[in-house]
C-alpha cells in the first residue's frame, strides 16, 4: 500500500548509488527494449498494487500534438508563483532521466530512482505473474514514479503531460480538475490515425466526465470532435481562440519567445482560471507565472564562449516545422543575416517540412544523426533539401561540431547558430556544452 510518509532512497542506499543506478538503469533498458504499449488496464493494475498514488494529488492532465510541455511548464510556474507544492511529469527528458519528474522543478535523483525502481518491481512482476505480455512498460513505470513522488513529498498540485495520444496513454488513469489540449497536428499517424479528425479524438480520450476542458488553438475538424467528446462527457469546453480571438495582440505574453508561446499562455491563463478562488491564481500571480517560466531547448538562446549566439529549438513536426519558419524569419531580420543551422530528425515524414522551412532561411546546413534508431540517415536528410536552396549543405557529426563545453566548430565569427529538428538530438548537443548537467541518457528514450 501507499506510504506517503516514506523517504523514496535512505541514507544507507547512498553509498552504493553509482553501482545500482547502472543496473536499473540496464532493467528500465530492458523494459524499453520490450517496445511501447498502448492502454490503461496495466496501468490500472499497477497503481492499485501500488496503494493508488493517483489519487493522492489533484492534477491538471496534458495532451497535444505541439506545446503541451511549455504549456505544462507554465502551469508549474503559475502556481509556484501562487505558493504551492508542484510537481511536474513530461517526456521524453533532454538529457538525464530524471528530468521527466520534477518537484519544485527539482528533478528525481539517482538515488530515488534506484529506489523506486526497486520498490515498484514486485508489484509489476505481480501484475504479469499470468499474463507476461502485461508487464508494466518503461513509460508505466515512470508515470509510476512520478505518482509516487508527488504523493510522498505532498505536492498540492500535478502537472501530468500524456507521453503519446491520450485515450490510450498510461497517465489517463488520472482523473484531473481540468484537461487540456494544446494543439492538434499530424504526428505519430501510424499509431493514431492520419486525420485531424482521428488525433483529436485520440487526444479527446483524456476528457473526464464533468471535468472542464481547456483547448488551445486547434484545427475546425478537430475542435469539432472535441467538442463532441466533451458533450457525451458532461464537460464544458473553454476555448483559447472563443476567448482571445484570432490577433496575437490580444495573447498573454510569456518570458518564453514566439508566437505560439504566446497560444500556449493563453492556455495556461484559462486553466488557471477553471481554479476557485481559493487556489490564489489571480491576474496578477498567472502574469508573474508565465514571465518565470523556463523550459530549455523552445527557442532557447545561449551564448558560446566566443560570445557567438546559439538557438537550441526542438522542432519535430510538420506543425512545429511552421512555427520553426516564423521564429527564423524573426531571428534573421533581428540579427541581419541568415543564421548557420544544424539538423537532425527521426523519420522522414518530420524531416522534409523541417529542412523546407529552414532552407528558406539559413546560410549554411550541417546535416547531423543522433545516435537513435530510428534517425535519418544523411541520404535522408539530404533527399529532404529543395533544389532551389543555394547555401552550403554538409555532413558533421556532433564530435566535430560541439568538440568540448560551450564550443561550436560550426559557422564563423559573428555568425548566429541554430540548433534544431529533434529533441533528442538537443539533449545530445546540450550534454557535450554543458557537461555539469551530467551524462547524456539517450538510450532511455522512449518514442
Amino acid at each position: 500500500m501507499l506510504d506517503v510518509g516514506r523517504c523514496a532512497a535512505s541514507a544507507d542506499d547512498v553509498g552504493g548509488v553509482a553501482a545500482n543506478y547502472a543496473a536499473t538503469q540496464d532493467y528500465l533498458f530492458s523494459l524499453k527494449a520490450r517496445g511501447v504499449k498502448f492502454g490503461i488496464d496495466r496501468m490500472r493494475a499497477l497503481v492499485a498494487g501500488l496503494g493508488h498514488p493517483d489519487l493522492a494529488v489533484p492534477c491538471v492532465h496534458l495532451a497535444g500534438t505541439n506545446g503541451k510541455g511549455s504549456t505544462a511548464a507554465m502551469l508549474d510556474a503559475i502556481f509556484h508563483a501562487a505558493g504551492w507544492r508542484t510537481g511536474l511529469y513530461t517526456s521524453p527528458h533532454l538529457v538525464r532521466l530524471g528530468e521527466r519528474v520534477q518537484v519544485g522543478r527539482v528533478p528525481l535523483t539517482e538515488a530515488e530512482i534506484v529506489a523506486y525502481a526497486r520498490e515498484l518491481r514486485p508489484v509489476a512482476e505481480a501484475v504479469a505473474r499470468d499474463a507476461p505480455e502485461d508487464h508494466p512498460s518503461f513509460f508505466e513505470f515512470m508515470t509510476a514514479m512520478a505518482l509516487f513522488q508527488f504523493a510522498r513529498k505532498h505536492c498540492d498540485i500535478a502537472i501530468i503531460e500524456t507521453g503519446l495520444g491520450g485515450r490510450l496513454d498510461a497517465t489517463n488513469i488520472v482523473v484531473p480538475e481540468v484537461a487540456v489540449i494544446t494543439s492538434i497536428g499530424l504526428d505519430h499517424c501510424e499509431m493514431l490515425g492520419d486525420t485531424l479528425a482521428l488525433i483529436a479524438a485520440e487526444k479527446a480520450g483524456i476528457i473526464k466526465p464533468g471535468r472542464p476542458v481547456v483547448i488551445g488553438r486547434v484545427p475546425p475538424e478537430a475542435e469539432t470532435v472535441i467538442r463532441r467528446v466533451a458533450t457525451e462527457r458532461g464537460a464544458t469546453v473553454i476555448s483559447a481562440r472563443a476567448e482571445f480571438g484570432e490577433d496575437i495582440e490580444n495573447y498573454p505574453t510569456t518570458h518564453l519567445e514566439g508566437d505560439y508561446q504566446r497560444w500556449n499562455a493563453a492556455t495556461a491563463t484559462l486553466v488557471a482560471r477553471c481554479f476557485p478562488a481559493s487556489w490564489r491564481l489571480t491576474p496578477e500571480i498567472v502574469a508573474r507565472g508565465l514571465h518565470e517560466t523556463n523550459w530549455p531547448g523552445r527557442w532557447e538562446r545561449t551564448r558560446l564562449a566566443d560570445g557567438r549566439l546559439l538557438v537550441l529549438d526542438a522542432s519535430h513536426n510538420a506543425e512545429g516545422a511552421a512555427v520553426l519558419d516564423a521564429n527564423l524569419r524573426r531571428l534573421a531580420a533581428e540579427t541581419g543575416r541568415a543564421p548557420v543551422v544544424m539538423t537532425g530528425a527521426l523519420g522522414a515524414a518530420r524531416a522534409r517540412p523541417l529542412i523546407e522551412a529552414v532552407c528558406r532561411h539559413a546560410r549554411e546546413l550541417r546535416l547531423l544523426v543522433p545516435h537513435q534508431s530510428r534517425a535519418c540517415s544523411f541520404v535522408e536528410l539530404e533527399a529532404c533539401v529543395p533544389a532551389e536552396f543555394s547555401g552550403r549543405v554538409s555532413r558533421a557529426t556532433l564530435e566535430e561540431l560541439f568538440p568540448s563545453p560551450h564550443t561550436c566548430a560550426a559557422g564563423g565569427p559573428g555568425d548566429t547558430l541554430v540548433v534544431t529538428g529533434s529533441i533528442y538530438l538537443l539533449g545530445e548537443i546540450m550534454a557535450r556544452l554543458a557537461p555539469e548537467r551530467g551524462p547524456g541518457e539517450g538510450r532511455l528514450q522512449d518514442f
